[in-house]
């Protein structure tokens, strides 16, 4: 107990500055006391300011009070030395070079423990408690501490940031919302950090799944490398086990095919590896990404958020390999060992006669072929497509060619078919694709889907059955003029990428892959599905009132 009461006592006589006895105490004119040395200091910093506040209560004095020592407060002060009160703990943790200092310290500082994005300033355990216990300041925004917090002051205005200008793209203060960006797009700090955030982690979604599908084609291509190397083991034994029962004049013959065999081996091998190489290397970047904005994702202060928050965020690296691979069912040199099985059984006949050329047919790994990178290598999949006037919805008029569609809000003198859409603005291509097609849409005004749906979609009624992106039967992707929005199966993933007025679509039937580009002087991959398609596919368009969509001409 009586060790509690010297503790007690130390930190009631304590400057709550330097945190040791106070030598000459003053009291302040809020009733806090501090040595005249540390007061003073503090305040001397102040004076530019014309304002001086206590350290403790932030409570503002003006002018500058006059400081006098309080005599009674000294002779306290030297009476509890006497009776073994000590100086401030040899243990503090004080500042080093890598540390952020608490801004309240003098002579020797302290290491913060957290920022006030309010204040501007940091704090040690000390010096925080009044943000702990004051009303008004427990309303303060506390992060860890920061070195970063004068970043967050207007360099014109002197103010703190609290607001983001989307127009010019900057963090700005009050004063600036009303001067310089008046009638700009402004918001504030925290709402703009929020959509961001949102952005953010969409984009995380996005690698990490491009993670997962290169983690799972990584595996299919180890187990395509164990069917070659299987397959060519199998013909090379039963190749060795027929020219053994042949006689000497077919022994280099043998040799000639066991070459060419694991000749072939090794290229195969090697492909395969390659391909597998490039694939681990792309999900070491993803994985880097990733990790990048994981850490900016973390960081609690808005504006610094905002100020590390690039101007837009780094398109992905685009995928050098297929987004599947399918391993050939059947053995690799099956044909090599079914020519020497049937000269075996001819060559009592012919050996002397003629010889028949057995020699490895070449062979290929059943790859699905890259996606093309450039958009000239996607025009040698242009799909020309047409829409199918018996599936518009009574809102559309079809033009030119049946090509361009236009919601006219009004409808129209349609007869009645069993495939027309009879409540959404919906329509479909005639064409039904199947294999490696690609196409163009060019929309105008607000909002358009470009879509593509099984043939068996429902058409007849106002359930979410009929709506193109709300059902497991057709994909969409929502095309806005500043956003995009990827829907299937009444799941929305927002999409980054560069506003545009026209849409590539590319579809690989076979392999699975649906894949929705922008479209101008380069093209950027705005989304990629991966699945399992069972039906033909139909191309699609659903409209706002008011807008366009065309199938374009690609040359």
């Amino acid at each position: 107990m009586a060790q509690k009461g010297v503790q007690l006592d130390r930190e009631t006589f304590s400057c709550s500055i330097c945190l040791d006895l106070l030598k000459d105490p003053v009291a302040i004119p809020c009733g806090h006391s501090y040595c005249m040395k540390c007061i003073k200091a503090h305040w001397d910093g102040e004076d530019e300011k014309k304002i001086h506040k206590c350290p403790q209560c932030r409570q503002s004095f003006t002018p500058r009070p006059v400081l006098l020592k309080n005599t009674m407060l000294a002779a306290l002060v030297e009476e509890l030395k006497k009776t073994g009160l000590q100086a401030a703990p040899a243990d503090l943790c004080y500042a080093g070079a890598e540390d952020v200092a608490c801004d309240v310290c003098t002579g020797r500082k302290l290491r913060a423990c957290k920022s006030c994005l309010v204040c501007l300033a940091s704090y040690c355990d000390k010096h925080l408690q009044p943000h702990y216990e004051a009303a008004p300041l427990k309303k303060h925004k506390l992060v860890e501490p920061s070195k970063k917090l004068q970043e967050n002051i207007c360099s014109r205005h002197d103010e703190v940031m609290k607001l983001f200008c989307r127009t010019d793209q900057q963090s700005i203060c009050y004063l600036c919302s009303v001067d310089e960006h008046k009638g700009h797009d402004t918001v504030s700090a925290e709402a703009e950090r929020t959509e961001r955030q949102r952005e953010l982690e969409g984009s995380r979604l996005n690698i990490q799944q491009r993670i997962q599908d290169g983690e799972k084609e990584v595996k299919l291509l180890q187990q395509e490398v164990e069917v070659v190397n299987g397959s060519a083991d199998k013909a090379v034994e039963d190749s060795e086990k027929m020219f053994t029962e042949l006689i000497r004049l077919m022994e280099k013959r043998s040799s000639d095919v066991k070459q060419q065999l694991r000749s072939q081996q090794k290229r195969e091998v090697s492909g395969v590896r390659e391909l597998q190489e490039k694939l681990e290397q792309e999900i070491s970047e993803l994985k880097r990404r990733d990790a990048e904005l994981k850490l900016l994702s973390h960081t609690e202060d808005h504006n610094q958020f905002l100020l590390s928050y690039p101007s837009s965020l780094p398109a992905l690296i685009e995928a050098t390999h297929s987004s599947s691979i399918n391993i050939r069912p059947l053995s690799y040199f099956e044909d090599v060992t079914a020519a020497l099985s049937a000269v075996r059984d001819k060559l009592q006949d012919v050996l002397r006669e003629e010889w028949t050329n057995v020699s490895p047919t070449e062979v290929d790994v059943l790859l699905p072929a890259a996606e093309p990178t450039t958009r000239a290598g996607f025009f040698k999949y242009s799909q020309e497509i047409t829409l199918d006037p018996n599936t518009a919805n009574t809102q559309l008029v079809l033009s030119e060619g049946s090509r361009k569609a236009t919601n006219m809000t009004q409808h129209q003198s349609y007869s009645s078919h069993p495939d027309r859409f009879t409540y959404y603005p919906h329509v479909l291509s005639r064409e039904s694709l199947t294999g490696r097609c690609y196409w163009e849409v060019e929309w105008r005004v607000e909002e358009v889907g470009v879509a593509v749906a099984y043939k068996n979609i429902s058409r007849a009624g106002s359930g979410y059955e009929c709506v193109f992106r709300y059902n497991e039967n057709s994909w969409s992707l929502e095309c806005k003029q500043n956003s995009y929005t990827f829907r299937y199966n009444k799941i929305n993933t927002p999409i980054s990428g560069p506003p545009s007025s026209r849409v590539g679509v590319y579809l690989d039937h076979r392999a699975g892959i649906l894949s929705f580009y922008s479209v101008s002087e380069t093209m950027t991959l705005l989304h990629r599905v991966q699945t399992t398609f069972t039906q033909p596919l139909h191309a699609g368009v659903w409209l706002s009132n008011g807008d366009t969509a065309e199938f374009c001409k690609l040359k």
